[in-house]
C-alpha cells in the first residue's frame, strides 16, 4: 500500500525529525512556504516531489513552483494549494479525491462532499503554540486515510 507524505510550512528548516517520518513515502506534497532551496532537493532524496510556492516564497529560485498543483498519485486526484481561503471551484465537481493545503499552520483533518481537506500543519519553526507537524495519507483499496504526525522538536542552533 503507497504512502504519501505530506509536509507544509517548512519556512526553510527542514528538521530531522521530519525526514526521518518521511522515510520510505512513495511521494511528497509540500504545501508552500517552503522558505529555502535546499529545502525540496533533500526532500527528493526520499521520494519524488509535488511543490508549490506559499505566501513567503518570493525568492527568485521560487519561481520554478506553480502556484497550485493537480497531481494523480496511486489511483487518487490531489489539488494543492497553499491557502484553501483561495480556492475558487469546486473539488468534488472537478473529481478530486484530497485537497492539499498549508498556511494556517494548523493541521486539520476534513471531509466535505467526499472529499478529503488535509492541512498537514507546519514542519518549520513553530508559530504561536501550534504543534509542529507533518502527515501521511495511506491509500489502500481505493481509500485515502491521513494521519497527522507531531514531530518532536530537537534543539536548533
Amino acid at each position: 500500500m503507497p504512502v504519501i507524505g505530506i509536509i507544509s510550512d517548512t519556512h526553510g528548516l527542514l528538521r530531522p525529525e521530519a525526514l526521518e517520518r518521511l522515510e520510505g513515502v512513495r511521494h511528497i506534497i509540500h504545501a508552500g512556504d517552503i522558505g529555502a532551496e535546499e529545502i525540496v532537493p533533500r526532500l527528493e532524496e526520499i521520494a519524488p516531489v509535488t511543490a508549490i510556492r506559499g505566501n513567503v516564497d518570493k525568492a527568485k529560485w521560487t519561481r520554478a513552483f506553480p502556484e497550485t498543483a493537480s497531481v494523480e498519485l496511486f489511483g487518487q486526484r490531489f489539488f494543492v494549494i497553499h491557502d484553501r481561503g483561495d480556492l475558487a471551484f469546486d473539488p468534488a465537481a472537478e473529481g478530486y479525491h484530497a485537497v492539499i493545503s498549508g498556511h494556517s499552520h494548523k493541521p486539520g483533518i476534513e471531509t466535505v462532499q467526499g472529499v478529503l481537506y488535509l492541512n498537514p500543519g507546519s514542519a518549520g519553526r513553530r508559530r504561536f503554540k501550534l504543534p509542529v507537524t507533518v502527515a501521511t495519507i495511506v491509500i489502500e483499496d481505493g481509500a485515502i486515510t491521513p494521519t497527522i504526525h507531531a514531530i518532536e522538536e530537537r534543539p536548533i542552533d
